[in-house]
Formats: C-alpha cells, structure tokens, sequence
C-alpha cells in the first residue's frame, strides 16, 4: 500500500489523521487556538474558586453548626430568665442576690445551676464554633458535669421544698444539656460529614472528566506520519477485492 505524497512527508498529527474531507490545513492553522485554550484552562484550574474549596473553607459556618451555635445560646438565655424570675418570687432582686450569690448555700441556691449554664455555654461556643471541633469529646464532657452536678443537687439538696422553680430549673437545664448532645451527634457532625463525602466526590468526578473534556496542549513531538500497511493486511484484501469487481464488470462489456 502506498502512501501520499502528504503522509510521506510526515506532516501529519494524530489529530489530522483522522479528520474526513482532508482539510488538514484548517485544522493546522486552528492548533495554536486549541493550545491557547488548553493553557487558559490550566491557568484557570490553578486559580482558587469558591465552588472548588471544600466545604470547610468555602464558608465561616455550615448552617446546622450554626443552628447548634444559637441552640447553647438560648440554653444560657434561657436558664438565666429562669433564674431571674425565681430571684423576684420571694422579695426584691437584690435581697436574692445577696441571699443566693454572697451568702451562697449549696443545698438552698439556684446560683451554681446559673453558673453551669454559663460553662456549658463557654466549652461548647468555644470548642464548636471558635475552633469547629468535629468531635463529640467537649459536649460529652459538659452534659457528664452538668448530669452529674444535677442529680447529686436535688438528691442533697432542698430545692424541691422551695417553690415550683426547685423542680423546674434543674429538670430544664438537665433536658436542655441533653438535647444539645442529641442535636450534635445525630444532626451536626452526619450532616457535615456527609457534605464532605458529596464534595470529593464531586471532585473525584471533575478531575475524571477533565481530561476528556479538556485535552492537553499539543506539543511538537505528537506529530507523526502513520506506518505503512503490513503486506496482506485487510486494507489491501479489500483494494484487492474492489479491483477484481472492477475487472470483471468490464469483461462483459469489451466482449
């Protein structure tokens, strides 16, 4: 099988070579343009996109920390309104606080429920959205002291005797610090850790896709001229094949 003179010339990319109609220099004079658009690609890749940071960069705060976030703070809020109107029941603010704060008495004063509250405030604000810990060790450690504090405190303790604040502070405050452990470990770190998940495999799908969708620059050592036919290959059965039809159709007609 011989080759054009063209092809003999190896003029002729992988690209070029199988193009219909053979317009190849239309082609040629389009590869600077296609290489020019592989480079602005590449330049493009190499530049930070808010769509390509993972999810723990590409904002402050995920929406369910967020809510978790607000969540301890009416916990504080809460517990402290609370607290607030106990001290108005028996006499003025002031003698209650005197009362509960300067002359405290473990067995008497709702002022250390106050000051739980303000701990499990600072352990979960800090580690959970200071520092967006995704671990459970901080809530697990303030729910065990506040569980702990409250049931020795209304076992030793005199408040249910008091008012009907005895059973509400402490029984509010225990199921608050429980279900703040619930929102996080059952709400806050599946959900974070399932966005993780979808955002490298999303990433896993670009970088797939990329190279199909995006070729390389083409460098001068893709050129190439292709081999020549292997004597009896299926090309020249078929040209072999085409010329024996030709000749035959032709026999009929000269006779």
């Amino acid at each position: 099988m011989t080759l054009s003179p063209f092809l003999q010339g190896g003029g002729v990319s992988c690209f070029t070579a199988g193009m219909p109609g053979g317009d190849y220099g239309e082609l040629g004079g389009s590869l600077p343009a296609i290489a020019s658009l592989n480079a602005s690609y590449s330049t493009s890749l190499s530049l930070p996109s808010p769509y390509l940071l993972p999810p723990a960069e590409r904002r402050a705060i995920s929406d369910v920390r967020r809510t978790f976030c607000l969540f301890v703070t009416f916990d504080l809020l809460f517990i402290s309104l609370l607290w607030i109107i106990e001290l108005n029941i028996s006499s003025s603010i002031w003698d209650s606080l005197n009362n509960e704060v300067v002359l405290y008495d473990y067995r008497s004063s709702f002022f250390d429920i106050f000051l739980l509250a303000v701990f499990r405030f600072l352990c979960l604000q800090v580690g959970y959205a200071a520092f967006r810990l995704k671990h459970w060790w901080v809530i697990a450690v303030t729910t065990l002291v506040t569980s702990v504090f409250l049931v020795v405190k209304v076992i030793v303790s005199s408040l249910l005797s008091q008012n009907a604040f005895g059973y509400v502070i402490p029984i509010t405050s225990f199921v608050v610090a429980w279900l703040e452990t619930w929102f996080l470990d059952f709400k806050v770190l599946p959900q974070e850790a399932d966005d993780e998940r979808a955002y490298l495999a999303a990433v896993n799908a670009a970088c797939e896709r990329a190279p199909m969708i995006y070729p390389r620059a083409v460098s001068d050592g893709q050129f190439y001229s292709p081999p020549e036919s292997v004597a009896g290959s299926e090309e020249d059965l078929d040209e072999e094949g085409l010329g024996r039809k030709a000749v035959t159709t032709q026999v009929p007609a000269s006779v």
